[in-house]
């Protein structure tokens, strides 16, 4: 099957921030209106990454423990810095 997005894609790195980044990309305008400037961008996507693998780990299947939330906090951080990262090199 020839998908775009699968849930397994999303509980990877690159599936995660690619998600992450465009999320970000399309709603960042109207977040700004109501987030201060001193949140930023930046922790917005954090926030994203982090609910993006809290969906796509339900999504296939795992339990949501603990242990899991804090590890999609975590991991959040990295899925909103690759995101970042793949936004500037599209951008170039």
């Amino acid at each position: 099957m020839d998908n775009l997005f699968t849930w397994q894609a999303l509980t990877t790195l690159a599936g995660a921030a690619g998600i992450t980044d465009l999320i970000v990309a399309y709603t960042k305008r109207i977040i700004d209106i109501f987030i201060p400037p001193a949140i930023g961008t930046d922790l917005y996507a954090v926030v994203v990454g982090f609910v993006v693998l809290l969906c796509a780990i339900t999504a296939i299947g795992e339990r949501i423990t603990f242990h899991s939330v804090v590890l999609a906090f975590f991991n959040g951080f990295l899925v909103a810095a690759t995101a970042g990262k793949m936004h500037n090199k599209a951008g170039e």
